[in-house]
């Protein structure tokens, strides 16, 4: 018997139970009927965070970046890219600095773009700079002891 995992849904942030043994089905949220992977990463705010980072039990990759970054524009493409790839076992998901200052202070964000990756609220690593998608995928996999797909 699988065990039911929480996944918050990446439009209405509602948590929804699914098996682990049907993460990688195409899911949809209960609530608002929309898919609960959709291959991009979720835009958070400090509204939802706590649902995807504290409540939900896939791990969240978070991009913390910022508009005017040109690094952060630049590893943009990889880390969408990447959302393809580590989704349905990691959400990704980004924090955009300017907006959010509150999280950012709160993980202590003092260069951007820095990659943290997390699960059930707890900072698992950290990296700091641009990386290409597939060095995201390494990094998050080697820091969550998953082996290379």
């Amino acid at each position: 018997m699988s065990v039911p995992l929480l996944i918050a849904c990446p439009h209405c942030n509602a948590l929804n139970r699914m098996p682990a043994t049907r993460l990688g089905d195409a899911g949809h949220c209960g609530k608002c009927k929309g898919p609960l992977f959709t291959g991009h990463p979720v835009h958070l705010t400090g509204n939802n965070f706590s649902a995807h980072a504290e409540h939900s039990d896939i791990p969240l990759l978070v991009d913390f970046w910022a508009p005017w970054c040109g690094p952060c524009r630049s590893m943009a493409p990889a880390f969408e890219a990447a959302a393809t790839d580590l989704q349905p076992q990691i959400r990704l998901g980004k924090i955009d600095t300017e907006e959010e200052p509150g999280l950012a202070a709160r993980f202590g964000i003092r260069s951007i773009p820095t990659l943290v990756l997390m699960q059930k609220g707890r900072e698992l690593a950290r990296h700091s700079g641009a990386i290409g998608s597939q060095d995201i995928q390494r990094w998050a996999r080697a820091n969550l002891g998953s082996p290379a797909p």
